[in-house]
C-alpha cells in the first residue's frame, strides 16, 4: 500500500509530544469525558456473557428489540470496545429518532470489554472467522432475527464474514475503516511510522489515526492512549491483535456486469465509510473495487480522521439514516445535512436496496428511491445548499461529505 513516507525524527517527535503532554491532560480530559459522560452506556440497558462455541462473549443490548425489524449489531476495532467506539454516537443527540426506532446490540470481542478479567491460561483465542461465527448464536440468544451491521477496523472484517456466511441474518451493512487484505498491518504501521513505534498502544494509535492527528490532535490521541492502556486488558488484547494481524483475506469477488458467472459478494447493501484523513483510506477504496457496485457505497468524509464517530457523528448519524431509510426503514425521518445529487438518469442515491421482498412505504416526502444504476456521488453539506450537486466519478460508487 503506497502512502505518504515521514521521517524517523518526525515520527520521534510527535511520539514526544503525546507522551510529554499525557499526564498534563489526563486530569482534564478525564473530568471533561466524565461530565460529558461520553463514552457511558445509559441506564436502559443490560448486560450478558453469551457463551458460544469459541467461548463467553460480552453483549450490552440497549432498548428492546422489535419484531418487525432488524436490530443495529455493533462490533469495534482493536485496542477498543463497544464504548469507546460507539457510545460518543449512539449517546449523540442526533441518534435519538434511530433508537426510537431500533434496539442497539454491542458485541465486544472476547476479553475486550471494560473490567474484563484476564482470560485463561490455554485459551486459544478465536481467529477472525470464529469470531464471526459467535454471531449468529448471539442473534439467536436474543431471539433477533436479523441486524444491520455498524463496525469498524477489526470489527468490520468480522462483520463482513458474517454477512457473507449467513446473508439471510444480515440487511445491511456500515462498515468504517474496512481492509479485505490479509497483509499484517503491524507491519504496515511500522512502515508508515518507519519502525518507531514500540508499545502494543503506539502501534494501536498509528492504526486507528493519522499522522496529522498525532501531531496536533494531542488531547484526542491521549483520551485514546489512556483508554487503550488502561481500559482494556492487555494480555487479552494481545490476544485479539494477534487474531487480527493472522487474518486472512476477505474472499470477495466484485460481479461482472452482465456475466452469468457467480461470485462471493456481499449479498445485502453496504456502506463503506473513512475519513478523508484516516490511515484506512487506500484500505477501504480498494474494498470498495472488490464489493457489487450496485450495492455499495463509499462515503468519504471530509475533515475526518480514524474515527467518523468521534470527529464527524452528526454527519455520519445523517448518513445512516439515509442508509436505513434504503432499507425500508423510517421513510419520514427528518434530515438536514445529506443533500442527495442526482445523475442524468434522475434515480436516487439514498435507497442502496437490496434484494428485499418487502413492501416499501411511499418515500415522495423523503425523495428515497431505488437506484438503478453502479455508480453515484453525493454530497453531505447544510440545508441551505440543496441544489448542490457533485458529478458521479466514473466506474466507481463514492459519497463525499
Amino acid at each position: 500500500m503506497s502512502s505518504t513516507k515521514i521521517t524517523a525524527s518526525t515520527s520521534r517527535r510527535a511520539l514526544k509530544t503525546v507522551d510529554e503532554t499525557y499526564e498534563a491532560t489526563e486530569t482534564q480530559l478525564s473530568k471533561s469525558l466524565s461530565d460529558m459522560r461520553l463514552f457511558d452506556d445509559p441506564l436502559d440497558h443490560s448486560e450478558e456473557d453469551v457463551e458460544t462455541q469459541f467461548g463467553k462473549v460480552h453483549c450490552t443490548l440497549r432498548g428492546t428489540p422489535k419484531s418487525n425489524r432488524p436490530v443495529i449489531l455493533t462490533y469495534h476495532d482493536i485496542g477498543l470496545n463497544h464504548k469507546t467506539c460507539f457510545n460518543a454516537m449512539i449517546n449523540h443527540e442526533d441518534m435519538n429518532e434511530i433508537s426510537r426506532h431500533f434496539a442497539v446490540l454491542h458485541v465486544d470481542a472476547p476479553g475486550q470489554h471494560e473490567g474484563a478479567s484476564t482470560l485463561p491460561t490455554g485459551y486459544t483465542y478465536p481467529s477472525m472467522d470464529q469470531l464471526s461465527e459467535t454471531l449468529p448464536l448471539i442473534l439467536k440468544h436474543y431471539g433477533i432475527r436479523s441486524a444491520i451491521g455498524l463496525a469498524i477496523g477489526a470489527g468490520a472484517y468480522i462483520m463482513a464474514k458474517f454477512a457473507l456466511n449467513h446473508p439471510d441474518l444480515v440487511e445491511g451493512l456500515v462498515l468504517i475503516n474496512i481492509s479485505a487484505h490479509s497483509d499484517s498491518w503491524v507491519d504496515w504501521a511500522a512502515h508508515k511510522v518507519s519502525g518507531l513505534t514500540h508499545t502494543l498502544p503506539d502501534t494501536i494509535i498509528t492504526h486507528i489515526f493519522s499522522k496529522e492527528e498525532i501531531q496536533t490532535n494531542h488531547d484526542l490521541i491521549a483520551t485514546y492512549r489512556h483508554h487503550i492502556q488502561n481500559g482494556v486488558n492487555q494480555h487479552n488484547l494481545q490476544q485479539f491483535v494477534k487474531s487480527y494481524n493472522s487474518r486472512r483475506a476477505l474472499d470477495v469477488e466484485r460481479p461482472v456486469q452482465g456475466s452469468s458467472i457467480n461470485v462471493r459478494t456481499l449479498k445485502c447493501s453496504s456502506l463503506l465509510v473513512v475519513g478523508d484523513s484516516s490511515p484506512a483510506v487506500e484500505a477501504v477504496v480498494d474494498c470498495n473495487s472488490k464489493l457489487n457496485p450496485t450495492k455499495t457505497t463509499l462515503l468519504k468524509m471530509a475533515d475526518c480522521g480514524g474515527l467518523p464517530m468521534i470527529d464527524q457523528p452528526a454527519k455520519l448519524i445523517e448518513a445512516f439514516k439515509y442508509f436505513i431509510q434504503g432499507l425500508g426503514y423510517m421513510a419520514s425521518a427528518s434530515m438536514t445535512r445529506l443533500v442527495r445529487s442526482r445523475t442524468s438518469s434522475g434515480t436516487s442515491i439514498s435507497s442502496m436496496d437490496g434484494n428485499r421482498s418487502r413492501s416499501h412505504s411511499n418515500r415522495s416526502q423523503t425523495n428515497v428511491e431505488q437506484r438503478g444504476r453502479s455508480h453515484t456521488d453525493v454530497s453531505m453539506e447544510s440545508a441551505s445548499s440543496p441544489t448542490d450537486t457533485v458529478m458521479p466519478a466514473p466506474n466507481r460508487t463514492e459519497v463525499s461529505c
